[in-house]
Order: C-alpha cells, then sequence, then structure tokens
C-alpha cells in the first residue's frame, strides 16, 4: 500500500524527529568511546597525557556528559598526588551532582521516547558517595584533618540517609568508617576511633592485622567486654601499648580497576518482553599487593570493594529502570500509532515503533577512573622519614614518608 502525498511529508517529519531525539547515534555520542584513550594514558600513570585529553574533550563535549568529565579528572588528579587541584574539581563535580538530582520535567518525557544516554549523567549512588571518599582521603594527605573528618561523617550521613529514608538496600563503606577511625586517632580521640573501627569491622569482618587499634583501644577506653571478644577471635595480633615514641603509618591503595557497565536483557513481568538494561562486570582481578617499610611487609587488607558496592547499588535501581523502560514502550507505541493514523499508512506506523524502540539502549556510562577495592596496610615505626615499596605486579612505587611520634600518618597509592 503506498503512502499518500500527506504520509510523505510525515515520514520527513518523523525522520527529522528521529535524529532529533538521537535514535541510531553511533560512537561519536558515547563517553566512554571518546575517553577511552585518555583512560588508556591513566592506567599507565601518564597524568600529564590524561588530563590534556580530559581538557580537550571537555570543550567538545556535551553538558549531559559534563559531570562524569568532572568526576574522571578528580580522580587523575588525586592519582598524580594533586590533591589540592582535585579537591576543587571534586567540589565542583558534587555541586552539580546535587543540581543534576532535581530532573526537569521536559527530560524525563525525552528520555521515555529515546533512552537513557540521552539525559545528563546524574551519577550512582555508590559514585556519590565516593566523591566524599575521595575527598577526605585528598584533605588527609593536605594534613587537613578536619576537613577530612568533615567528607568521612558525610559518606555516612548520606548513606544512613539513604538506607532509612529511601528504604534502600545499601550497607555504609567500609573504608569511610576506617578512615574515620585513623582520623580521630590522630587527634587521639580515643573513643570516636574505636566507634568508628569496630563499625568498619562489623561492615568488614576480614580485616585481619588491621583490628590492631580495635584490640588496643577496647582496651585503652575500658571496654572489656569487646576486649575479650576480640582478643579471642584475635588471639595473634599483637597489640602492646603505643610507646611514647611510637608514630603509625597507614598506608591506603586504590588497586585494579572498577566494574564497567554492559548491556544485558531482562524480562518484565510475565509479558514476556525482553528489555535491556546495564550490569556491572569486572574489568579483570584486583592483583595483590605488598608493602614493605624498615624490614616489615604486609600484605594490603581489603577493606572495600567497589565491584561489591556497585553491583548492590545498581541491582536496587534496576526494578525502578524496567519501570521507566515499560512506560517508554508505552509511550513509545503510543506515538506510532499516531504517526500511522495521520500519515494513513499502518506500515509506517509500524516502522516508527520499531525504530523508536531500537533506539531503546541502556545507558553505559560510569566513572570508570575509580579503583576496584581501598586496600590498608598499616605499621608501626620510629619517628622520622622511611621508604615505602609498594609491590603491585608489575607496578612496583617507592615513596617517602615521615612519621611523627604519637601520630598516624596517611599514604595513598594508586595502583593498577
Amino acid at each position: 500500500m503506498s503512502a499518500s502525498p500527506a504520509g510523505g511529508r510525515w515520514g520527513l517529519l518523523f525522520i527529522l524527529a528521529l535524529s532529533a531525539l538521537g535514535v541510531g547515534t553511533g560512537c561519536a555520542s558515547d563517553y566512554v568511546a571518546r575517553t577511552a584513550s585518555a583512560r588508556s594514558a591513566y592506567q599507565s600513570s601518564d597524568y600529564p597525557r590524561a588530563l590534556r585529553e580530559l581538557d580537550d574533550e571537555q570543550k567538545e563535549a556535551p553538558e549531559r556528559d559534563q559531570l562524569l568529565l568532572l568526576l574522571d579528572k578528580g580522580m587523575v588528579l588525586h592519582a598524580s598526588g594533586q590533591w589540592e587541584e582535585s579537591t576543587k574539581v571534586l567540589a565542583q563535580a558534587d555541586d552539580l551532582s546535587s543540581q543534576l538530582d532535581i530532573t526537569s520535567v521536559s527530560e524525563e518525557a525525552g528520555v521515555l521516547l529515546s533512552n537513557e544516554r540521552r539525559r545528563a549523567y546524574r551519577g550512582e549512588d555508590f559514585e556519590k558517595l565516593m566523591i566524599s571518599v575521595l575527598q577526605a582521603l585528598n584533605y588527609t594527605e593536605l594534613g587537613r584533618d578536619e576537613d577530612a573528618l568533615v567528607e568521612a561523617r558525610r559518606v555516612n550521613e548520606r548513606i544512613e540517609k539513604m538506607i532509612i529514608e529511601e528504604k534502600k538496600p545499601y550497607q555504609q563503606l567500609a573504608i569511610a568508617r576506617y578512615l574515620g577511625g585513623v582520623l580521630y586517632e590522630d587527634q587521639h580521640d580515643w573513643d570516636s576511633a574505636f566507634i568508628d573501627y569496630m563499625k568498619a569491622y562489623e561492615l568488614e569482618p576480614r580485616l585481619d592485622g588491621l583490628v590492631e587499634p580495635l584490640l588496643r583501644l577496647a582496651k585503652k577506653t575500658g571496654r572489656d567486654d569487646a576486649y575479650d571478644t576480640l582478643s579471642q577471635k584475635f588471639p595473634d595480633v599483637a597489640h602492646d601499648p603505643m610507646g611514647p615514641g611510637d608514630g603509625q603509618l597507614v598506608v591506603v591503595v586504590e588497586a585494579g580497576l572498577s566494574p564497567e557497565k554492559q548491556r544485558a536483557s531482562r524480562d518484565y513481568g510475565d509479558s514476556g518482553d525482553l528489555i535491556e538494561v546495564p550490569v556491572y562486570r569486572d574489568r579483570g582481578g584486583t592483583p595483590p599487593v605488598r608493602v614493605s617499610v624498615e624490614g616489615q611487609a604486609e600484605r594490603a587488607v581489603t577493606v572495600t570493594s567497589l565491584s561489591r558496592v556497585a553491583q548492590v547499588h545498581l541491582n536496587d535501581r534496576i526494578g525502578r529502570m524496567l519501570a521507566k523502560q515499560l512506560a517508554g514502550a508505552v509511550a513509545k507505541a503510543g506515538v506510532a500509532a499516531g504517526v500511522g493514523a495521520l500519515t494513513k499508512s499502518k506500515e509506517l506506523g509500524v516502522l516508527t515503533f520499531l525504530v523508536l524502540n531500537a533506539g531503546n539502549q541502556p545507558d553505559l556510562r560510569s566513572w570508570l577512573s575509580l579503583p576496584a577495592e581501598f586496600q590498608v596496610a598499616r605499621f608501626r615505626l620510629p619517628p622520622g622519614k622511611h621508604t615505602v615499596q609498594v609491590d603491585a605486579p608489575g607496578r612496583p612505587s617507592t615513596h617517602l614518608v615521615e612519621v611523627k611520634p604519637g601520630r598516624v600518618e596517611v599514604l595513598v597509592v594508586r595502583s593498577y
């Protein structure tokens, strides 16, 4: 059946509408593909080139990708030890993320008719929390302990709100709690330090030798029951009181590559229809890291796995995503029916639905410069300067630190 002249005009409008909706766009609009070279430079520790390429990308990138650019740039600056610059960029990312949480009705309607990749990237819940974790580490390296504690507490307060008010099946991040314990211990706030160390242990019971300050502070603060229980669980962990001249070193290793979103199909209800959604896939195993200083050698212990955290956060969002995808399918069917009626062409209506539905692609963008894990090793050392050797397969590194009596020094290292 041939279309009428009016049908031809509507067909032209239909094609223009598809272009406006972004259906069929290729790699040119894909942030992950466009920034592959910058990520390669970053993972090779060529931070100047990674920053140049991200700066170039920022000049041309659409507004919908600006948050990801700030996140990636803040992480590269952090990994390269440019702590002050990283705090500024991550603060911009945090502000933008807050603004993007208020989404316009028009953007939501556009997403229903096109796909998730057309909307401004707002970040997964755990990525928003990671901004504060990195900021806490930045401020710690800058010696701004109060600012670091503010960020660590902010992580815990945000996630408590997600759990209690938003009823999300999350748990607190052990790395934020452990870092809080380190910072409080450095300030000699023994009770607060014990509380945060204990919370980290409850979240991640396999802390091995990292429970040393928990045992020591349980005894120091008179928590006899807790001390007895912990001593029975960790009989081989030495925890003598700190001497007047002793200092400590805590090495935080940001290890491996964060998981990557890939496309997967899920059934929606009993309809039998398959709807495409993103799922996280690991990018290889996280290499074991060994840290050595002054004749002591420790295997860094995983305190938080972002691979596990990412899966939990994304799976929680899948139900809401499937509902939105179904609403989008209904909206597209309505548009297709309208096109068919206006053009008096059933074929054009069917074609409209097929092409609109073909554009229903999951959003595969994510903060790919994050590590897969936060690992920690800690040492008791005499005051003075020390050389720290961080041995990761194929990428050893050496760092000079100064330990002060009665203080806890923190060293942050990126390992791929």
